[in-house]
């Protein structure tokens, strides 16, 4: 429990570090919890969960190299998310707890058995006496922002445009901010039942911002919030933000803005839950009122997502008309290349937003300086393979 943050964004620590230590006293405390992983658990840095519980492990040969390993172990991994995702909702439909870790770009290869168990869960909720299932709860890092190492193959959020697609209203994407905000991220997957939950995040150090008196509220008060550290009061526009990676470019826009337009008045809005056409949880969607009172009613709105603008587009759309509305995401642009440079390929940077606003208020002498830093960022990491920032 972290009850103040003193400092907001000047201190860093590893959401999927803090989601291991909150893995690893689940195994500690519930001997039928189970964790399923294709084969990077250590990579996605929940290694700490092998200090309470051992691998699943077969007929092969140990050596001693290997991971502390047994038959009766409750960590199982194998190079198939078909196979575990399988083997996960036969424990599930049991009614016993677990979760699944994977790299983002490649939890889209169980869509169709996403969709079959979702169709389960529609089901069993109308039978009297079956009881209910604990959530499907997935925990996606490696993500498409932070992929730059690996390049283009692991660059991927389709299973977010999937899920929030799908009417049936079962299925929670969700994008904690940062450690704290995963804390209460993981509270809430597994107090979840009868739905699926997506949650994404860095499993790199990410700046802390919220404590976790507002990690709450972001989930009980329809899953957007205000961060009054980087707002102003009666403001000229709305920044918004769904993701840690894309929420802190928006914040770092905001840094940029206050130099070069210190009259302009801000307000930043981070969306931390989305569901079939709405902000917040398939249990707790934001309603129209309070969309207002956060986003204002007629002011313009630039919005950065972690996955594809449309899908974040189509949900606004629910609470406002499209001409208020810049959306910025992944568009299906990456490579092998440094951090901002991926964020600039998708027009998602600190800089990109930083021009929209010089655009809209009409400063072109500054849609000049940030394009110009752009392209020398762009050419820097092509022959250096680091950012100018």
């Amino acid at each position: 429990m972290i009850d103040r943050v003193e400092n907001p964004g000047q201190e860093s620590y590893s959401p999927a570090k803090k989601i291991g230590e909150l893995l690893t006293a689940e195994f500690k405390n519930n001997p039928h919890f189970y964790f399923f992983s294709p084969d990077e658990t250590t990579s996605n840095k929940f290694d700490q969960i092998y200090e309470a519980e051992k691998r699943a492990w077969g007929c092969l040969k140990q050596e001693p190299w290997d991971l502390p390993e047994s038959e009766n172990g409750r960590i199982v991994e194998m190079l198939s998310e078909n196979v575990l995702f399988s083997v996960m909702t036969g424990h599930l439909m049991n009614g016993e707890p677990a979760m699944m870790g994977s790299y983002e770009a490649f939890y889209p290869i169980i869509a169709a058995q996403l969709l079959q168990q979702m169709k389960f869960i529609k089901q069993l909720k109308g039978v009297h006496w079956r009881k209910p299932m604990p959530a499907i709860n997935l925990l996606s890092t490696s993500t498409c922002w932070r992929q730059d190492h690996n390049g283009f193959t692991h660059q991927s959020p389709a299973l977010i445009s999937f899920l929030l697609s799908v009417p049936s209203n079962l299925a929670n994407c969700i994008f904690p901010i940062d450690d704290v905000a995963a804390e209460e991220s993981f509270r809430f997957m597994m107090d979840a039942e009868n739905v699926v939950n997506l949650t994404t995040f860095d499993k790199n150090d990410r700046p802390r911002y919220i404590d976790s008196h507002h990690a709450n509220y972001e989930f009980v008060n329809g899953g957007a919030s205000i961060y009054q550290f980087a707002s102003d009061n009666d403001p000229d526009i709305v920044f918004t933000a769904c993701g840690d990676i894309v929420g802190h470019e928006m914040l770092e826009a905001i840094k940029i803005l206050k130099q070069d337009l210190p009259e302009l008045r801000i307000r930043f809005v981070y969306i931390n839950s989305l569901s079939y056409r709405a902000i917040g949880t398939t249990n707790n969607k934001l309603s129209k009122e309070k969309f207002d009172e956060l986003f204002t009613t007629r002011r313009p709105i630039i919005a950065n997502f972690h996955g594809y603008p449309e899908t974040l587009e189509n949900i606004l759309e629910n609470y406002t008309e499209r001409g208020r509305l810049r959306v910025h995401g992944f568009n299906e642009e990456g490579s092998t290349t440094a951090p901002h440079e991926m964020l600039r390929r998708n027009m998602a940077s600190r800089y990109d937003i930083a021009s929209d606003v010089a655009e809209i208020f009409e400063r072109k002498d500054l849609v000049s300086k940030y394009e110009m830093f752009l392209e020398q960022n762009h050419f820097h990491a092509i022959q250096d393979g680091t950012d100018l920032i």
